[in-house]
């Protein structure tokens, strides 16, 4: 059986976290001094405390998750009757009213992705720490894919935004964001940065590190 080939940082080889150009580092090189040759941006072998600052957005965005999506998210006001919407009540009034892609979109956008970012966010930091070497492509693949959905969140946030700003008819119906808006809006912006904080390499790590202790 062939050996492992070995990895970049076995290479000296650092990839720069702002233009992606990938360099070769010289012999004792040391994190706090080597540049970018393209764009003068710092080269770090790995992301600095990525673990540590992950865990801490992702634990950030599971505190704001609950009020975001139990407080309500919508305040209509129409002939002096007030009535407020959470996201899940939203998604129920639709359903009832047989407007189901709609109520799919804001399902899926507002509760699920979410939900499945901080999930899989979790499952591979503690991939990571346990030094797991099972399934390191899929993961590769969960993680880019996690990075890429994240934004999407937003259009719930999106829907309120538009509503505020079009339904303003005085006495007659009002539409104002609730306190959720705030809180999914945390969510979402702190579950992109825990994304971009983490650093796949390190589920790459450990499958280096076995193989040259063979």
């Amino acid at each position: 059986m062939m050996g492992h080939p070995g990895t970049a940082l076995d290479a000296a080889l650092v990839a720069c976290g702002a233009c992606e150009l990938v360099s070769r580092a010289p012999l004792g090189y040391s994190d706090h001094r080597l540049a970018c040759s393209r764009c003068g941006a710092p080269l770090h072998a790995r992301k600095r405390d990525s673990v540590t600052r992950t865990w801490a957005l992702v634990i950030a965005a599971i505190v704001f998750y609950f009020p975001a999506n139990l407080l309500p998210i919508t305040r209509i006001e129409t002939l002096g009757s007030v009535e407020e919407d959470t996201i899940l009540s939203g998604v129920i009034y639709f359903i009832q009213n047989g407007d189901w892609p709609v109520a799919l979109v804001i399902f899926v956008a507002s509760i699920f992705v979410p939900l499945l970012k901080l999930s899989i966010l979790i499952a591979l930091l503690i991939s990571v720490q346990r030094k797991s070497g099972w399934w390191r492509k899929e993961r590769t693949v969960l993680y880019r894919v996690t990075e890429k959905i994240g934004r999407w969140s937003m259009v719930d946030v999106f829907v309120v935004t538009v509503l505020v700003a079009l339904v303003d008819l005085g006495a007659l119906a009002n539409v104002d964001a609730g306190p959720a808006a705030a809180y999914f809006s945390a969510v979402v912006v702190l579950t992109m940065f825990a994304a971009a904080s983490f650093d796949s390499r390190l589920i790459w790590d450990c499958y280096a590190d076995g193989e040259r202790n063979r």
